[in-house]
């Protein structure tokens, strides 16, 4: 796979709506851009903490031991149904921030983490794979800069006296998104 065939990749799947994304753009409709920043740290983390150990020597393991993939797609249904849940339900007291521990999670559940890692990376080394995992950290903080500004700067305007329509919105898309993963179980 050629560096352009990858970034292309890469991009389109890290820019297409998913939980994470979902998280991030909540956050920061609530917190605005530069508070929600934390939150993209996560994620990176959290996306190079899945990639580089599936990219330099799980893949082999996986292929032959096929139900591990299927159990981490269970419990990454389950934990975005819980957070699906969590945001449907009206809050109380003070308004509830999407917090960095959920990011971090959703993002390490996130199929979009094991594709990468295991499709779309070169599989090998640390070192022999360095300058792509540099690649995809920066196409990660650019997906993350653009859902935190959707967030911050579209869904912002929109939420100011709606904020328990966004979560409910919010809440929706994550279970539509636990649906699709429970779903590709039984595929």
């Amino acid at each position: 796979m050629s560096v352009i065939e990858f970034v292309s990749g890469v991009l389109l799947l890290l820019l297409t709506p998913g939980p994470t994304n979902t998280l991030l753009a909540l956050g920061a409709s609530r917190n605005g851009f530069a508070r929600s920043l934390p939150l993209m740290v996560a994620e990176l983390v959290a996306y190079l903490l899945i990639i580089t150990p599936l990219a330099t020597v799980a893949a082999p393991w996986l292929e032959q031991f096929p139900t591990v993939t299927r159990l981490l797609k269970a419990c990454a249904a389950l934990w975005i149904l819980y957070l699906a849940l969590k945001l449907w339900l009206p809050e109380v007291g003070a308004v509830r921030m999407v917090s960095v521990t959920q990011v971090f999670v959703t993002t390490l559940l996130n199929p979009k983490g094991i594709v990468i890692g295991l499709v779309l990376m070169p599989q090998g080394s640390l070192l022999s794979i360095w300058f792509h995992l540099a690649i995809a950290a920066l196409l990660i903080i650019l997906a993350s800069v653009s859902w935190l500004s959707f967030g911050a700067f579209a869904l912002g305007r929109i939420a100011d006296g709606n904020r328990f329509d966004l979560r409910r919105i919010a809440s929706v898309a994550l279970f539509g998104f636990s649906l699709l993963l429970t779903s590709s179980l039984f595929a």
